[in-house]
């Protein structure tokens, strides 16, 4: 006895497979009614072009080296096999277009509280301390003209509120990994649905914890340096802070690289923090140096597009509000302007690039691509 619900769509299983070395699953081919031999080829097929060295035909078998194979499903924004660079960009720049209402409207959204947030934050904590650097700025800006104090206050003011936007950036990374999964099989997640992941925030806590980590090692190096210098060492004291700056450096890149697919495990596979954090480390074995370049390259991709946008409005407050120093509150309100536009499409680009490479390593790995292709056919 069946039940009504056996024929309903199932959405794809983004867990892990079953063991450490389980092979990928697959697909068991059904028999069915014989089918007729294909008619024959129209007149000419088969035939060798003139002066063709080089080509073939479908009625003939491809040279040696040339090798044929199917095309990929493709229900979504990507083919379901492993991706190449292009494919992973144009799947980033797909995955805004199947659902601009997540993509752009949310982003927008979540972006702009940020920054509202950062401006006064930034605007306040000015305000305290610009007339307590007044003092200590007259031998450096004896005339004022420089807005030394306003600067420094600003400067500060941005670096109390960095949280925030690091905070809103994380958030809206979880929720959009959720929209392009999605889209991946051609479907659109509402507004509604991505809002509802609560998983979200085991990625907030999975980069509060690498920020502590990153933050200690960082201070410990400061610390030693500092106390080096104190105990007249001065010429070890340099070399151990540029010794130790390269290294922290190296470090850091590492670090991150080997974590880039954490947040959309979290956010995709279900399962526990601890265990889904070492099966994302696991998963960039091999894999480093290709995601590393890729990620390289989408984040100088997202910073020059940051400052198409940015730097334009700073010279605007500059020079069309005569603030040299872009303190001011009109300043204030055309930077942050341009910053809820670049801080939307970059956010919006680098998530999906890491969406789509974690489901691209997936589909190298495990054959992934397998069961993405077995639930759009089910869906469909």
């Amino acid at each position: 006895m069946t039940s009504p619900h056996d024929d309903a769509p199932r959405p794809p299983s983004w867990a892990a497979p079953a063991g450490p070395g389980a092979p990928p699953p697959q697909t068991v081919p059904q028999p069915g009614p014989p089918v007729a031999p294909p008619p024959p080829p129209p007149s000419g097929w088969g035939q060798q072009p003139p002066g063709g060295q080089g080509s073939w035909s479908p009625a003939a078998p491809p040279p040696p080296g040339l090798s044929w194979r199917p095309q990929a499903l493709q229900p979504g924004i990507i083919p379901l096999r492993p991706l190449g660079m292009g494919e992973i960009y144009d799947g980033a720049f797909r995955a805004v277009r199947a659902n601009p209402r997540v993509m752009f409207g949310l982003a927008a959204l979540v972006v702009t509280l940020a920054v509202i947030l950062q401006s006064v934050i930034q605007w306040y904590v000015k305000g305290i301390l610009a007339p307590q650097l007044s003092d200590l700025s007259v031998d450096l800006d004896p005339s004022g003209q420089m807005g030394f104090a306003e600067q420094v206050g600003s400067s500060i003011g941005l670096l109390i509120a960095a949280p925030v936007t690091s905070i809103a950036s994380t958030i809206l990374t979880g929720l959009l990994i959720v929209s392009v999964s999605r889209s991946v099989l051609g479907q659109v997640a509402t507004v509604g649905e991505v809002l509802r992941s609560w998983r979200v925030w085991l990625v907030v806590g999975f980069t509060f914890l690498s920020g502590i980590v990153i933050l200690t090692v960082l201070a410990v190096l400061v610390t030693g340096v500092t106390l080096l210098a104190v105990n007249d060492q001065v010429a070890l004291a340099v070399l151990v802070g540029l010794g130790g700056s390269l290294a922290f450096v190296a470090a850091a890149v590492w670090f991150t690289t080997r974590t880039l697919l954490v947040p959309p495990a979290l956010m995709l596979e279900g399962k526990k923090f601890w265990p889904t954090i070492a099966r994302a480390w696991r998963l960039t074995r091999g894999t480093f140096w290709r995601l590393f370049g890729i990620y390289l390259l989408t984040t100088i991709l997202a910073g020059i597009i940051a400052q198409i946008i940015v730097f334009p409005a700073t010279l605007i407050a500059q020079i069309v509000l005569r603030d040299p120093t872009a303190t001011s509150f009109g300043s204030v309100v055309i930077i942050g302007i341009a910053t809820i536009i670049a801080s939307t499409l970059s956010t919006t680009f680098v998530s999906s690039v890491v969406a789509l490479l974690y489901i691209d390593v997936r589909m190298r790995r495990e054959g992934l691509d397998v069961e993405l292709a077995r639930a759009a056919e089910s869906t469909a």
